[in-house]
């Protein structure tokens, strides 16, 4: 048997779903942009709350590959990190190779999973790379498994063990991550205060920081921001203790 390990990209964020925590009374106050940005975080249909430890779980930190030949066939699984399903199929449609006899995989991303086995005898390889998905309690990963045929029928059992045992392998040798889930959330200020709130979400390492000045209110922008989840409350305290005025915020 020989066996190699290859490594190749990086891990994703995934975001939450918003509404207003003050309800529809101050829902006059948000800009365009932000009502645009809500309504496009309530669309998705898989959340990081759904299989996630208090918003945050472990994902493969890059693209692994694992080669290894049982019984002269040769199996190749590769493992990448994925945001949804659509970036699984992405994947899929990336590393197949329709040279090859199979292509089979899985994935997981929360509660949502699937599996194919792509033409081998059902149960025998999807299923098995799904189960060895599950035991990693890796998150947000998919792994096709390509097969080359040697000429040499494994019958059910072994083809469970090879398809399950490259992928535990392939998994068990990737470089793994623990994400944080970013909450989108959104915050009005007053134009004097702008420069003050700018320094606070630098420091607080904020993403996706976006300025919006048709609020509907003379004098106040919007400012929308990505943050960790971890981070909220902290975030929210030091704005406030640093702001002469009380300052109004959105978020999940």
């Amino acid at each position: 048997m020989a066996a190699g390990i290859t490594r190749v990209s990086s891990c994703y964020y995934h975001h939450l779903i918003l509404k207003n925590k003050n309800g529809l009374s101050a829902s006059v106050a948000v800009s365009t942009s932000f009502k645009k940005m809500v309504t496009n975080a309530a669309s998705a249909t898989i959340t990081a709350s759904s299989s996630t430890n208090h918003g945050e779980y472990r994902s493969i930190a890059e693209r692994v590959s694992l080669e290894k030949e049982i019984k002269k066939s040769k199996f190749i699984a590769i493992a990448a990190p994925i945001s949804d399903e659509e970036s699984a199929f992405s994947f899929l449609s990336e590393v197949r190779d329709p040279r090859a006899t199979h292509n089979c995989w899985a994935f997981k991303v929360g509660q949502h999973s699937r599996c194919n086995d792509d033409g081998e005898p059902s149960g025998t390889a999807g299923k098995p790379i799904q189960s060895a998905i599950l035991s990693s309690h890796i998150d947000r990963v998919m792994v096709v498994v390509i097969r080359y045929f040697g000429g040499i029928k494994l019958g059910t059992g072994g083809l469970v063990r090879a398809y399950g045992g490259v992928t535990s392998e392939c998994l068990r040798n990737a470089p793994t991550c623990l994400v944080k889930s970013k909450v989108p959330m959104a915050v009005e200020v007053p134009f004097d205060l702008l420069g003050l709130v700018q320094h606070q979400l630098q420091h607080f390492h904020v993403e996706d920081i976006k300025q919006d000045y048709e609020t509907g209110k003379d004098g106040f922008a919007m400012i929308s921001f990505k943050v960790d989840f971890d981070q909220v409350e902290k975030l929210e305290n030091a704005v406030k203790a640093n702001c002469s005025r009380q300052l109004v915020f959105y978020k999940q």
